[in-house]
């Protein structure tokens, strides 16, 4: 499809993996575009098959969410590029605390079980890349995510929310984490939050080490 034309591209987010610009579709929306980047220690012909086979997954997984949950809408992608709607709020990262970060985690938790009850796994679940707009959470940068229907995955997944927040939100960590699994209702939800216990034993076994 012939893109129309855009104007005022500016690079806001420079990755290892992708560069993240917005620009201005039509001089009159906001857009992403999101290129992924070549890598000069890989193969030239894997590389280009592994950005192609990437950069088609992460457009197929937001096609398939953007129907059932708050994620950016994907308007076109080729084999390195997926352009998609600008969600323009409030990154959690910096604004959870100052909101009612309860109903948020209330929200992510939510958010948590549709992609999961999907067999959709994350894999970068930090409050990086969820986005409040107009009191609605979006999650963001499924660029790490894959299909899968394992267990484990899926523990994986809370794990690594779990020490983001840790790390990143620890003056309501207690809260916000009880918050977030009480809310957490995916098929086999006793199974995933057992798994998460023993990938939490094993950090705790590596980390005396």
């Amino acid at each position: 499809m012939k893109r129309t034309t855009q104007t005022n591209q500016k690079i806001i987010q420079q990755g290892a993996e992708a560069t993240i610009s917005l620009e201005k579709f039509n001089n009159t929306e906001n857009r992403i575009q999101k290129n992924r980047l070549k890598k000069s220690y890989r193969h030239p012909e894997l590389d280009t098959k592994l950005i192609k086979r990437r950069t088609k997954a992460e457009a197929k997984i937001l096609n398939k969410l953007s129907k059932i949950t708050n994620v950016p809408k994907v308007f076109e992608n080729n084999e390195s590029n997926i352009e998609m709607q600008y969600i323009d709020g409030k990154k959690l990262s910096t604004h959870l605390e100052t909101e009612n970060h309860k109903e948020i985690c209330k929200q992510i938790g939510q958010a948590i079980t549709i992609i999961h009850n999907q067999d959709i796994i994350h894999s970068d679940l930090t409050t990086s890349n969820m986005i409040l707009k107009d009191n609605k959470l979006f999650l963001i940068d499924f660029g790490l995510s894959f299909h899968s229907k394992k267990i484990e995955d899926k523990a994986v997944d809370l794990h690594l929310l779990k020490q983001a927040f840790e790390a990143k939100h620890f003056s309501i960590y207690t809260q916000a984490i009880n918050t977030i699994l009480e809310n957490y209702n995916p098929e086999k939800r006793e199974d995933i939050l057992n798994q998460l216990k023993k990938v939490e034993s094993r950090g705790r076994y590596k980390d005396k080490y």
